[in-house]
């Protein structure tokens, strides 16, 4: 699941990269940021596949709740949705 996330970061043009991050207690595992007019989302690179799974989901759902996202795989859509603090997009 991971790597399908992935790929539909690369196509939402969302630059996705693992670094080492700072610890400390209760530390986030990483998320979304924005430099200039590009999107990236930045992960623990000591995280789980399941926290990278989630975060990485999280982020995507802030990216697709302002961008289209109808090419994507109803599945990943799916994932993205409930990772959202935002009300799931409903089909068309």
């Amino acid at each position: 699941m991971l790597s399908k996330l992935e790929d539909a970061a690369t196509q939402l043009g969302v630059k996705v990269s693992y670094e080492l991050l700072a610890a400390s207690a209760g530390a986030s595992r990483g998320g979304l940021c924005r430099v200039k007019t590009e999107y990236r989302v930045i992960i623990d690179k000591r995280a789980s596949t399941e926290e990278r799974v989630t975060t990485l989901a999280g982020a995507l759902s802030a990216v697709t709740a302002r961008v289209d996202a109808s090419h994507l795989d109803s599945d990943l859509v799916a994932l993205i949705d409930q990772q959202s603090p935002l009300p799931a997009r409903r089909a068309s």
